[in-house]
């Protein structure tokens, strides 16, 4: 047992950063929700004490995570993946995903936690498994085919230029790609794409890979946004939100009215206005305008510079970690929360186009929160194995 234990003090830098931003943002969970739930007949603490369970939880989870040798990973990833696409597919299946009146299956039906996001599964599985498979890519012996052969040139050739290895990824991520067209969920595909290409990039892969990958992943996301009637839709709100007050550009107008009457010092915490019914999900994915709005400039730029000192901490374990195993996954873990930071964002002040991700640590939602918390104990688990500094 005591081979599956990690060892060392965890990496405390990146725990009190984790710690302080879960912190504020159940704390805004509070100051964003109260209205809301108030008008929906609830106690005013009611989103606030559900998130904070979720959040004590997700501690238990992250702690237990990082006793946990990360090595125990390499196995279990597999496990991981696989239960993602059986969470992927089953959510398609009426009777298992949870009925919305414009036809968007997202969330299975669950007993405790009433909804779950099978692309949160999927995003750890990608990581977990790329991050294993990659870690052998310097130890595994490079197929040899029968150049004798026509189809053995062929073969040779692509084994010689990287393109043979590169297959299983492929293969996993269009799968992926093609479960979550269905869904429609284009930001989780976005998100899972993302860590995938980081994991590859710090793995080796070549940069003309990512060349040929990048133009034909934008290719696609061109023609889902062209031939997808919600996708078009969207793109024309974010070009002008005012050109649809009362319609789809009523949440982002709001959102960056939030934004601007924060000024320099905020409103005062609790006291923000448009939260009072007239920002929707403002506990959810537009829980940052309220930060704005009540904390002002100078508060949510201390939030974001919260997120630049754990993101860069994460990056710091991801070149001190003890293997390229542990490396690889805390750079798919570090890269996952940074773009959807940045994703956030960009969406909540109209820099980019409504996405529907949520502000880690940040926005309501239980499941997310446990699995973001995880995540962190991976982190963490990694930062525990860190070989000493040699004595001088």
């Amino acid at each position: 047992m005591e081979q599956q234990l990690a060892r060392g003090p965890m990496d405390l830098p990146f725990l009190m950063l984790v710690v302080l931003l879960t912190g504020i943002g159940v704390l805004m969970v509070f100051s964003a929700s109260y209205a809301t739930a108030v008008g929906e007949g609830r106690d005013a603490t009611y989103y606030f004490i559900k998130q904070a369970q979720f959040a004590a939880m997700g501690f238990v989870l992250m702690y237990i995570a990082s006793k946990v040798n990360y090595q125990w990973y390499r196995w279990a990833s597999v496990l991981v993946l696989g239960l993602a696409f059986v969470m992927l597919i089953l959510v398609l299946i009426p009777g298992f995903h949870t009925v919305r009146t414009d036809g968007v299956k997202r969330w299975l039906k669950m007993p405790v936690i009433h909804a779950f996001q099978p692309s949160e599964m999927a995003k750890l599985g990608v990581i977990l498994y790329f991050a294993a498979r990659m870690s052998k890519r310097n130890t595994e012996k490079k197929r040899r085919y029968d150049t004798q052969k026509p189809s053995g040139v062929i073969f040779q050739a692509l084994e010689d230029s990287g393109f043979m290895e590169l297959v299983p990824y492929g293969m996993i991520l269009l799968a992926i790609i093609v479960l979550m067209y269905f869904e429609p969920h284009m930001s989780g595909t976005i998100l899972i794409l993302i860590p995938a290409a980081a994991i590859l990039f710090t793995g080796g892969v070549k940069l003309r890979w990512f060349a040929l990958g990048g133009s034909l992943v934008v290719g696609l996301l061109a023609i889902i946004i062209t031939t997808t009637d919600y996708m078009t839709a969207r793109i024309n709100l974010w070009q002008d939100p005012w050109a649809y007050p009362r319609d789809g550009g009523y949440q982002i107008i709001q959102s960056l009215y939030a934004i601007g009457s924060g000024g320099l010092f905020g409103v005062g915490f609790g006291k923000g206005r448009q939260k009072l019914g007239f920002l929707p999900e403002a506990e959810n994915d537009f829980i940052f305008s309220i930060a704005c709005e009540e904390l002002g400039l100078i508060g949510a730029g201390l939030i974001l510079i919260l997120f630049v000192l754990l993101i860069l901490r994460g990056y710091w374990i991801a070149l001190h970690a003890r293997d390229r195993f542990g490396s690889l996954l805390v750079v798919g873990i570090t890269t996952l929360m940074a773009v959807q930071v940045f994703l956030n964002i960009s969406v909540v002040t109209n820099f980019l186009p409504t996405t529907g991700v949520s502000l880690p640590f940040f926005s309501y939602g239980g499941t997310a929160l446990m699995i973001q918390l995880i995540e962190m104990g991976i982190v963490l688990g990694v930062s525990r194995q860190i070989p000493a500094p040699k004595q001088g």
